[in-house]
């Protein structure tokens, strides 16, 4: 690569070094309130702390494993349309 061809911004390793530490901050966040807040469990397992941080997690990483499995069934040839 060229010293004078510049990255794009997303793709500077100063910016996505500050991107993860805003990841991580925002899921740290996500935790605060379970310290301040006293639910009653209905099934058991959800009185844990960080339960509904780590199900909010584990359900967005579910919907993309499903849908990379699903690309690869609905995924068409690149010359479909001129067919």
């Amino acid at each position: 690569m060229d010293k004078n061809t510049k990255k794009a911004f997303l793709e500077r390793p100063s910016m996505i070094k500050k991107l993860w530490i805003f990841l991580y901050a925002i899921c740290g966040l996500t935790l605060i309130p379970d310290f301040f807040t006293r639910r009653e469990a209905y099934f058991g397992i959800d009185s844990f702390f960080g339960f509904y941080a780590l199900l909010g997690f584990i359900s967005c990483a579910g919907l993309i494993l499903v849908s990379k499995v699903l690309g690869l069934f609905l995924k068409v040839d690149e010359d479909y349309y001129d067919k």
